[in-house]
């Protein structure tokens, strides 16, 4: 019986068929070297910024004696760290962009060997200070405002800053007059690290991102496990989270708390899938068993308690469950058990916060290309007029980006629902994008896979080296700076946004194949075996 009969008759092994892995053309070589070149050099650049304690990447805070974290009492030139850092970043991403070319032309990088570079690299930017951002010192303000007892989403980080505490004399960032405004379970996190750290920001810090490497590491491994029955896939998967340099230099280099609330909702939605691989759709087996649909909405409930954004992929989870009452029941169900005793706890205090923040532009947005106004906030208007294209963009990508993952039918709508806020909304950093990185790469690879990554470059590039919330100094370094938030940077995410739109308008994402997805959890054999690195000439 032929592999064709035996799938039409439901006999034969259950194993999926993969897709057949095309031969190497002629730029695979030089495409997977210039991959490794980028990535590689992107990566080397941003640690040598984050070592010496004295680096425009690196915030200003009283080093203790011995470690971790690991520093050298150098100092870094100024103009130089600018200027490799944003090399870094355009290599960053260029590498990336290359790795994904190079993968989509036959080239074969090793699951081994880029798991390994992800686990050096994470291993050594979380032994080294925190770079790229002051947020940690943020976490760490408010996480010693809880070990002594005062309320985070009350007392302000002004109010810690006049009693003379060590960590409060840090209180210098934007955020200082105003209580925290990350959820409940990232204040329990920012507790926990500030009793061990104590007194010294370093040693808080130091825990905060100890900890997310070991997430970021745990989103990789489950990466691979679940892609492990096809090397370009693998591959590709790693190219977008474990390795890119991007990625890397937000979240474990900056120690950024986003991590936590995208790894907690990616577990999530990767427990919607069929009761039985390969179940005909509308059959009971083709949905998930109400336990897994109440474990999916307790986990994106868990990301939701890290950051309330984060409820977008809660509105993800509803859309992929909306032909399944019973099942949405169970989620919305495991949800609430998650999020609303949180929120309780928290209170109005938090709200209050956040309804302050509303309205505040980052320094990039494309908006201001049409209003130079819109520099330094978004009146009420636009405000509404923003939120009706976010969802007039949500509404258009749920209904024509392919749902090309049919094991994983929540993957499709979280994509949509996030990326349409990602490009629209008027406060975006880079790390942001953690929200679908790790879930783009369970998604085949499309020209999606490029918008995303020349977004999360620009958002990167415009915001080295991130380690002061002052201006940079006068003279060349602030006029390029300037040039690159109100004009450079701008015109790449409007164009990014054009993009996605020209996209879905005209179909063209070039979607590869579906196919069977398996389990982070389940053991499996390897259904295909992988290729060198760089593909033979022969």
């Amino acid at each position: 019986m032929s592999s064709a009969t035996a799938a039409a008759t439901g006999t034969g092994s259950s194993r999926p068929e993969q897709p057949a892995t095309p031969p190497p053309d002629g730029l695979a070589r030089p495409l997977a070297w210039a991959a490794a070149i980028g990535i590689g050099s992107s990566i080397l650049i941003m640690m040598v910024a984050s070592v010496p304690h004295s680096s425009p990447a690196v915030p200003v805070m009283p080093w203790p004696p011995g470690w971790p974290p690991l520093e050298i009492a150098r100092h870094l030139p100024v103009a130089a760290t600018y200027a490799a850092l944003w090399a870094a970043a355009v290599l960053g991403g260029g590498g990336v962009i290359a790795g994904l070319l190079a993968v989509s032309r036959g080239a074969r990088i090793p699951a081994r060997l880029l798991i390994a570079t992800a686990i050096i690299a994470v291993a050594i930017f979380a032994f080294l200070p925190p770079a790229g951002s002051t947020d940690t010192l943020n976490y760490a303000t408010f996480g010693r405002i809880a070990v002594l007892g005062h309320n985070p989403y009350v007392m302000t980080p002004d109010q810690l800053h006049a009693t003379g505490d060590p960590i409060g004399r840090l209180a210098y960032q934007l955020w200082r007059r105003h209580g925290s405004l990350y959820g409940p379970l990232a204040t329990v996190e920012q507790h926990g690290a500030a009793e061990l750290g104590g007194t010294s920001a370093a040693r808080i810090v130091f825990w905060l991102k100890l900890w997310n490497a070991i997430v970021f590491l745990g989103v990789a491994l489950a990466l691979d496990r679940m892609l492990r029955s096809d090397p370009a896939r693998r591959a590709r998967a790693h190219l977008l989270w474990s390795v890119n340099p991007l990625v890397l230099w937000g979240l474990v280099a900056a120690g950024h708390l986003d991590v936590l609330a995208a790894a907690a909702c990616f577990f999530g939605l990767i427990l919607v899938r069929p009761r039985r691989a390969g179940a005909q759709p509308g059959s009971a087996a083709a949905g998930p068993t109400l336990l897994a649909a109440a474990a999916a909405g307790v986990l994106v409930g868990v990301g939701v308690d890290f950051m309330l954004t984060y409820l977008l992929l809660a509105a993800a989870l509803a859309w992929a469950l909306l032909r399944r009452p019973r099942a949405l029941l169970a989620a919305a169900a495991g949800f609430a058990v998650a999020f609303v005793p949180a929120y309780l706890w928290a209170g109005r205090p938090l709200l209050t916060t956040l309804e302050w923040r509303r309205g505040k532009v980052s320094a990039d947005n494309f908006y201001q290309l049409f209003d130079t106004a819109y520099r330094h906030g978004l009146p009420p208007g636009p405000d509404l007029v923003v939120v009706l294209v976010f969802v007039a963009l949500a509404l258009l990508m749920l209904w024509r980006l392919p749902d090309a993952v049919p094991d994983l039918p929540a993957i499709q709508p979280a994509l949509a629902i996030a990326i349409a806020w990602l490009f629209i909304w008027y406060y975006q950093l880079p790390w942001y994008d953690t929200m679908i990185i790790a879930l783009l790469a369970l998604y085949p690879a499309s020209r999606l896979d490029y918008v995303v990554i020349v977004q999360l470059m620009a958002g990167t590039f415009s915001l080295m080296p991130g380690g002061s919330p002052f201006e940079p100094p006068l003279g060349w370094l602030r006029t390029f700076s300037h040039e690159v938030w109100f004009a450079g940077a701008p015109l790449v995410l409007l164009a990014a946004v054009v993009a996605v739109v020209l996209l879905c308008v005209s179909g063209a994402w070039n979607v590869g194949p579906p196919m069977t997805i398996g389990s982070p959890w389940a053991a499996g054999p390897r259904l295909a075996k992988e290729r060198p690195l760089i593909p033979s000439s022969r």
